[in-house]
């Protein structure tokens, strides 16, 4: 039996130059967060996270429920513990046995400030915040509902040896972005549905770039945590340039070229490769019909173009998946196909995950 990721969730600093959602700060409150599991296995651990913080983060009586039951969980056999700023626990293995598809609901009480949380901002999720100490609580009295994730980074699952795990590299058309929230329609999900046997862990960050710190630190700084450090990983899908080509121009700077993009990809496969894992790449889907100012430009969608023909033409990944063809408008490539459209021009709704994820074929994820 070895242990591997049955959950992963990106995680960003609150303290970035772009502000896509509001960050948070917790004293004498609980939260309770679900947590929906990729892969299943005989028993658990779950990981707390303080990486981006600056003050110590006090965390008291945590524990998960599944299937209505609760279960303590603890830190070296303590029920309350710190994590210094900068640094990650696995707490101790607990005896719950999870499928995949489960849903862990995660509780634990914060008694002291914890300045900003780390955190994930868009997961597609609610978590839900309550006034002094209900961990035992059924239901939260007086909870805040909060579309977002805090402090939690993975569940790892106990598995037999040889279960194949991959990792989904990339931006907020892995996190989900655009898909119904708490519902598990995102394009990760819907490819893990169609998964005969091991199963994508979701490493997608909304905002997040190959290149370039903004939203969580760039993909080429994050790659040996978020892929290289998953136990039993064999696979890692990547999906990244839309915000290399977009996000600049919301403060007036130049897109990333395509010489720079294909540059970082190269890297990407490299390092992949190093690890003895299979890669396979995503086309840059379109968003020439983004409803935010400065994303859209000419120049932008231009090197889209560019880099997506060498992505499809390349033998530097193991295999392709084009989404940018699996939902563009077949009248104006440049748009999202209006009936996958999440309704801002850059993001996919319910169907337009499901072509996302229809785009991979199964074949390339088989060891």
């Amino acid at each position: 039996m070895i242990w591997t990721a049955g959950f992963r969730t990106g995680v960003i600093s609150p303290h970035e130059t772009i502000k896509l959602t509001e960050p948070f700060e917790f004293a004498d409150q609980t939260v309770r967060q679900v947590l929906y599991l990729a892969g299943g296995g005989e028993r658990i651990r779950v990981r707390l996270t303080n990486l981006y913080g600056r003050a110590p983060v006090k965390i008291a009586n945590p524990r998960v429920a599944a299937k209505g039951v609760e279960t303590p969980l603890h830190l070296d056999g303590a029920d309350e513990f710190t994590i210094e700023p900068g640094q990650e626990v696995v707490l101790d293995a607990a005896d719950v046995r999870v499928a995949p598809g489960a849903e862990l609901v995660l509780s634990f009480y914060l008694p002291e400030p914890t300045g900003l949380a780390t955190y994930s901002h868009r997961p597609m999720e609610t978590a839900y915040v309550a006034e002094g100490d209900h961990v035992s609580a059924p239901t939260l009295p007086g909870a805040k509902a909060v579309e977002a994730r805090f402090f939690v980074s993975g569940v790892d699952v106990l598995v037999p040896e040889g279960t194949a795990v991959a990792v989904a590299f990339g931006d907020s058309w892995f996190e989900g972005v655009g898909s119904t929230t708490g519902a598990n329609r995102r394009s990760v999900d819907v490819l893990n549905r169609r998964l005969a046997r091991g199963w994508v862990v979701n490493q997608g960050i909304a905002g997040n770039r190959l290149l370039t710190d903004e939203i969580g630190e760039r993909a080429l700084a994050r790659f040996d945590r978020d892929v290289l450090a998953i136990p039993a990983v064999t696979h890692v899908l990547v999906n990244f340039g839309i915000n290399d080509l977009g996000l600049p121009g919301m403060i007036g700077e130049p897109p990333a070229t395509p010489a720079a993009l294909i540059e970082g990809f190269t890297s990407l496969a490299e390092r992949a490769h190093d690890a003895k894992l299979r890669i396979i790449a995503a086309t840059i889907g379109p968003f020439a019909g983004v409803i935010y100012p400065g994303i859209s430009t000419p120049e932008g969608l231009a090197a889209r173009r560019e880099v997506n023909e060498w992505i499809r033409a390349t033998d530097v990944f193991d295999a392709v998946f084009d989404v940018a063809r699996a939902v563009e408008n077949p009248e104006d490539p440049d748009f999202i196909r209006p009936d996958l459209d999440g309704g801002d021009g850059m993001h996919l709704n319910d169907a337009g995950a499901a072509a996302m994820a229809g785009a991979v074929d199964l074949e390339t994820l088989v060891l």
